[in-house]
């Protein structure tokens, strides 16, 4: 069982960071024998933007490109994904975005050539969010930004990949105990990253 976190704030010491590495520590606690990669997008310099290049890949045009094979690549050894992020201005921060947006490419994430047909093509890989606000509960609620999250994350992402979203987690600094709570339910999120089952088989 190999599992893949990916965590994006340019701070090494930041909270966002601290959850990150809770999250691994607990995935290998709960599950001896699974291994886990934590992937820190700015410190590994990773290009978010979108280009003409990606869009020709998007357009079946060209091939992948080295860097986004080599992300494609890590996922297709994972049996479970983790993203891990501070949420800026009610969403993702634009270099967690930009990965999504060249990594999880028409052709490998989902396959829309045939007419009227999506094929959904991430259903082996398991994914667990758990996003870092600074406002409290109520302030999610009542704006309706959770449920807002989790319709163009957890649905519009990987709801349309096929990848089950197992967890959804919202950690806010506003909640009794932070920030050692949060860590405490961090570990806990990676220790249930791995069930007792055996990994689901078919990657493509």
């Amino acid at each position: 069982m190999h599992s893949t976190i990916i965590v994006a704030h340019p701070e090494r010491e930041a909270l966002t960071q601290k959850i990150a590495r809770t999250i691994a520590a607990g995935i290998t606690a709960g599950s001896p024998g699974a291994s886990v990669e934590l992937v820190d997008l700015a410190a590994g310099g990773f290009d978010p933007r979108y280009t003409a290049a990606d869009n020709a890949v998007h357009l079946h045009q060209a091939p992948v490109p080295a860097d986004v094979a080599a992300e494609q690549a890590r996922l297709q050894r994972s049996d479970a994904l983790v993203l891990v992020y501070p949420v800026y201005w009610w969403s993702m921060p634009a270099l967690l975005k930009g990965w999504i947006d060249r990594v999880f490419t028409s052709g490998w994430a989902y396959d829309d050539r045939a007419e009227a047909v999506i094929r959904k093509k991430l259903g082996w890989l398991s994914v667990h969010l758990v996003a870092i606000g600074g406002a409290d509960q109520g302030t999610y609620a009542r704006h309706g930004y959770e449920s807002a999250m989790k319709t163009q994350i957890d649905h519009g992402i990987f709801g349309y990949c096929g990848a089950p979203v197992v967890t959804s987690r919202l950690l806010l600094l506003s909640d009794p105990g932070a920030p050692e709570a949060l860590l405490e339910r961090a570990r806990q999120i990676g220790r249930a990253v791995f069930p007792s089952s055996t990994p689901e088989e078919g990657r493509a």
